[in-house]
């Protein structure tokens, strides 16, 4: 508990301005949410042709993973906000549209005929017989909607969004049960004190003649509603605020000379961002707005086409075999260096000078499974390959150049389970000896904190994976001072540098962010 609460102490600020941004996409995709699905919800009482095809299709999409929906709107929407907001709407709509229809649907007919009767219009027995009756029930179909989106709105994370996602995701990444946790226990006590305010607003806008006295007069029911009046005003005031005060600081940001910088969801991408970001900032006027956490190569890749990024590291390998499809791998650095930058140019695409570090691919065992099988190289594995079971991150088992090219190589390797697990944990289900074999990257600083063997590519199976940085060409146009910097960099960031750098935020703990940094100062390079 100490422990936690000095992690919370350090990164206080960090914490803060997550908590806002996640704040502000709830806000954002509850309030369309409701303006989306009360309509809908009403209209669908009145014209009962659609009722079921309407509540169909919202029950089918909330049936569809978050993580797919997600997928599925990147290329359509981009990274960012949007597609993070849109994903959280559209799951929140099926409880307001239901609870709307419901509680409408549901009014005794004969109240409505009296309303009909004593002379009111159509329009006035909507809004003031059955929505004012309703309201108990569209407001709990509200209510779920917006503490659900809390939740869900952490997997925002995923696509640059930002938000206390950010840390859960990071923390996994790295085997940080206290970062997990300063990302966990703040979406928990937001969840509940949205359920709070959400209450207040039910019991403002519900009729005091419909609520519960429990024992109290009228008079105290009405200085009740008045008070929650007050904290409910108040609320709403400080969440503006802190969204505007946001906002401003957004624009006041983008009228400076600035680049995004975009990387992958592992602790190197992050530790790259970083030390481009605060390199280029260091000796440039430019102000580089970080985006870490952006999933895998695809995502980035698509990000950077789209102009949602201006930069993001990628590793000549997987641009080789995963972007660019090349069925064939090859151990010819130049030559599959040379092949991605001719072959991305045409898509607005410029590679600068490849980095001095190769993180390729290798296969990793625990130092008993390698004393017990006599492993040293990745062809060892064939005789035994049916007595071991696997663990592979998922871009491993379904990308041509890696589990396909290793099959191709040794058709005689044939594992006895496979199991797809993405990111650290696979390094905890090694650990606790549910896999027995693993994929990993070749400067990962996991392999030191659990002490494995790597496995020699002795077959040369997997292409180089030397680290690139990929900017967009009008970029590079817009700042043509870019490429001379990125590429004095390049060369110091060898295998040694980016082990012990990917150590100290894997293994120590720290903030990739001050890894990064430290290591610039420490090499006078800002």
């Amino acid at each position: 508990m100490i422990k936690l609460c000095m992690y919370f102490a350090d990164h206080a600020s960090q914490i803060w301005s997550l908590t806002l941004q996640h704040i502000e996409m709830t806000a954002i995709a509850v309030c369309i949410a409701i303006l989306i699905g009360v309509p809908l919800g009403i209209l669908i009482s009145y014209v009962r042709k659609l009722d079921k095809p309407v509540l169909g299709v919202a029950n089918v999409v909330q049936a569809i993973p978050s993580m797919a929906l997600l997928g599925l709107a990147i290329p359509l929407l981009g990274i960012g906000v949007l597609p993070a907001v849109v994903m959280v709407i559209i799951y929140s709509l099926l409880p307001i549209i239901k609870n709307t229809y419901t509680g409408i649907s549901g009014i005794d007919p004969s109240l409505v005929e009296a309303a009909s009767g004593i002379g009111l219009t159509p329009k006035q027995v909507l809004f003031k017989v059955k929505i004012p009756l309703a309201l108990p029930v569209i407001m709990a179909g509200v209510r779920i909607s917006a503490v659900t989106a809390v939740g869900l709105m952490t997997i925002a994370a995923f696509i640059g969004a930002g938000g206390l996602g950010y840390l859960v995701f990071a923390g996994i990444r790295t085997v940080n049960n206290y970062q997990i946790l300063a990302g966990a226990i703040p979406a928990c006590i937001l969840a509940l004190l949205v359920d709070f305010l959400m209450g207040l607003v039910e019991k403002l806008v519900i009729p005091i003649s419909m609520q519960e006295s429990n024992g109290l007069t009228r008079e105290e029911l009405k200085k009740k509603h008045k008070r929650n009046k007050v904290t409910l005003i108040t609320a709403v005031i400080l969440i503006a605020a802190l969204i505007f005060g946001t906002a401003v600081g957004s624009a006041l940001a983008n009228r400076q000379k600035q680049i995004t910088i975009g990387g992958k969801d592992f602790t190197e991408q992050s530790v790259l961002v970083n030390l481009y970001s605060d390199y280029i900032e260091a000796h440039t006027d430019i102000h580089c707005v970080r985006k870490e956490n952006l999933g895998g190569s695809q995502v980035c890749y698509e990000a950077l086409k789209n102009g949602e990024i201006d930069m993001y590291v990628d590793y000549t390998g997987t641009i080789y075999g995963s972007i660019l499809k090349h069925k064939k791998s090859s151990s010819n650095m130049q030559r599959v260096y040379e092949d991605c930058a001719k072959e991305l140019k045409p898509q607005g695409i410029t590679l600068t000078k490849q980095c001095g570090f190769n993180n390729t691919f290798t296969l990793a065992v625990s130092q008993e499974t390698a004393k017990k099988y006599n492993l040293n190289t990745i062809p060892d594995l064939v005789d035994h390959a049916g007595e071991l079971r696997l663990g592979s991150t998922l871009e491993f088992e379904n990308r041509n150049d890696c589990m396909a090219a290793m099959e191709r190589t040794y058709p005689g390797l044939k594992f006895k389970k496979v199991s797809g697990i993405d990111g650290s944990p696979l390094y905890v289900a090694l650990a606790n000896k549910d896999v027995d074999v693993m994929d990993a990257f070749a400067t990962d600083g996991m392999l030191l904190k659990y002490h494995l063997k790597v496995l020699k590519d002795t077959d040369h199976v997997f292409s180089p994976y030397y680290a690139v940085p990929c900017f967009s060409t009008s970029t590079l146009k817009k700042y043509p001072e870019l490429r001379p910097l990125v590429n004095k960099l390049a060369p110091k960031l060898t295998d040694s540098v980016m082990r012990r750098l990917n150590y100290q935020v894997d293994v120590k703990g720290k903030d990739p962010k001050n890894v990064a940094k430290a290591y610039l100062e420490k090499e006078n390079l800002i």
